[in-house]
């Protein structure tokens, strides 16, 4: 074959033991000339080159041992030739080592490939690497010449390949962007899950303050507050609510008009006749052309009557006709009253019809004055109960009742922050100084002025020296108009009453006004004994009398 010209690729022939190791018609042959090997065992036997006794005059020869013959002689031979023939350029390299067991061992070339791994088997099978029977052999590799001009013409790849040659350029290598270790992978990976996890918080706690800012002012349904369930009305007899019950349909409001002023009052029913109690201040103004209406508290109104009034005991009777179904309130017993007793008072303060309130009794026997000048006629004088329930302007007249819903007074005056006096005519609300009449009072002048039209006032038949500041009630020297200070033939004249005299006890109690000395007397019935502690000259001394009344002057 010329070099310079590409040798074409052997053609493959069927395989043929006879004829394996000879070259074939129109073939260059390759192969080394290999001495016949003298007859061994059978085995195909390798051995270095130096341990082969021509190995100085056959460099790059590899003699082997030729495999055991089969059929004729000269055909035996022929297969040892045909399977030791082998290529002086690929084998002259390679280093052959005793096998452990013997059998030297064929290794690859310093630097080059490594050599194959196993023996060849007996059945002729080509080494691994040899061409066979059943692939094309390898094309022989030479220098290709330049061309004349100087230009390097690029390889082929049949022209470059080595099937023995190792990497030409060592480890292979990754071109392009350059590859994240493990490590690097996983530090990405969590930056980026660290960063959703971020990501999605906020996005989370955004959503979760609108939705809670308008479930906060539109609620996700209906609001439902609970509720207690309903309950019976009825409430103890003794309580407030159980007194209030009992007592409303008998308490009224009255509305009156006169010709110069009007108001607002409160009374309760004494009778089914339709005899109804209140203040003599609240009808005052009615006088003799005003009119007087009374409000139930079922809400129906009827007109009302003055059936007679008294300014000294400051109460008042009226009467409506044609009203059926009342119920009267009933009485009880003021002089059973205790300080400290439970107590309510209903009546219209500033118009509000059934208003209740509550307290306790505060005090008893407090005389108290109203309305009027100073020792007028006008004047109201009451030994009065004390009590700490409200009492405000419009529950003049109206009851005060204890635990059994009995009435025990009834509410006249309040002391008032302006240091007023005790009339609700003032404008000032209840400080918790409320006045009401004793009920045993009230009834016997209610009778009077039921029966008679008029009430009679209990006297001692003196005339008291109002201006007198020392501790007692003196009598004066001198009466009204020019009269007698004792009035002849009264009970204190009878009694041994003299003017000047200073009463300082009524019945074993302390007098030190004048005022205080009528609440007294009026707080008795006439006819009733009284026993008086009288000063006289510095001594004191003791007077009974038998009140009368202000019929016998």
């Amino acid at each position: 074959m010329d070099e310079g010209k590409r040798s074409r690729p052997p053609t493959r022939q069927p395989a043929d033991h006879t004829d394996a190791g000879r070259p074939r018609a129109g073939e260059d042959d390759v192969r080394p000339q290999v001495p016949d090997a003298a007859p061994t065992d059978g085995d195909f036997v390798l051995r270095r080159p130096e341990e082969t006794p021509a190995a100085e005059e056959h460099a790059g020869d590899l003699t082997t041992a030729a495999a055991p013959a089969k059929g004729t002689g000269a055909e035996a031979a022929g297969d040892a030739d045909a399977v030791a023939a082998l290529d002086g350029d690929r084998l002259k390299d390679r280093a052959v080592v005793p096998a452990p067991g013997g059998e030297p061992e064929l290794l690859g070339a310093v630097g080059g490939p490594p050599a194959p791994l196993h023996a060849p088997d007996p059945y002729s099978t080509p080494p691994y690497g040899q061409p066979g029977p059943w692939a094309p052999a390898p094309p022989v590799q030479h220098p290709a010449t330049p061309p004349p001009d100087g230009d390097v013409p690029l390889a082929t790849p049949w022209e470059t390949y080595d099937p023995w040659a190792g990497p030409a350029h060592g480890p292979l290598q990754q071109t392009g962007a350059a590859v994240d270790s493990t490590a690097q992978r996983r530090r990405k990976v969590r930056r980026a899950l660290v960063g959703g996890a971020a990501a999605l918080a906020l996005v989370a706690g955004g959503l979760g303050g609108l939705v809670g800012a308008y479930l906060e002012r539109n609620g996700v349904d209906d609001v439902v507050l609970p509720q207690a369930g309903k309950e019976a009305a009825d409430r103890p007899a003794d309580s407030v609510a159980g007194i209030a019950a009992r007592a409303l349909p008998s308490v009224v409001t009255l509305h009156v008009s006169g010709a110069e002023e009007a108001g607002t009052g409160t009374g309760f029913v004494l009778d089914d006749r339709g005899h109804i109690l209140t203040n003599n201040h609240v009808v005052e103004s009615a006088g003799s052309a005003g009119t007087v209406a009374v409000t139930f508290d079922s809400g129906h109104t009827a007109k009302a009557t003055v059936v007679g009034r008294d300014s000294g005991y400051d109460l008042a009777v009226v009467q409506v006709s044609g009203v059926r179904g009342l119920r009267p309130l009933p009485l009880g017993n003021s002089d059973n009253v205790q300080v400290g007793d439970p107590v309510v008072a209903i009546g219209a303060p500033f118009d509000l019809a059934g208003t209740v309130t509550s307290g306790v009794i505060s005090a008893k026997e407090r005389p108290i004055t109203a309305g009027g000048e100073s020792g007028g006629s006008d004047i109201s004088y009451v030994d009065a109960l004390q009590t700490d329930a409200p009492i405000n302007p419009g529950n003049s007249g109206g009851p005060l009742l204890d635990t059994r819903a009995q009435v025990v007074g009834i509410n006249s005056a309040i002391r008032s922050a302006d240091g007023g006096g005790e009339s609700e005519s003032g404008s000032s609300g209840s400080i918790g100084l409320g006045f009401a009449i004793p009920v045993n009072q009230a009834k016997r002048v209610a009778e009077e002025l039921i029966n008679t039209g008029h009430a009679t006032h209990p006297v001692i038949g003196v005339t008291l020296d109002m201006d007198y500041d020392g501790d007692g009630a003196r009598v004066a020297t001198r009466g009204n108009d020019g009269e007698p200070a004792v009035t002849t033939g009264g009970p204190g004249a009878r009694a041994g009453v003299e003017p000047g005299d200073v009463v300082t006890e009524i019945d074993g109690r302390a007098v030190h006004t004048g005022e205080e000395l009528i609440v007294k007397i009026r707080a008795h019935r006439p006819g009733d004994g009284l026993e008086l502690t009288v000063v006289r000259d510095g001594k004191e001394r003791a007077v009974t009398l038998v009140l009368g009344s202000s019929a016998e002057g």
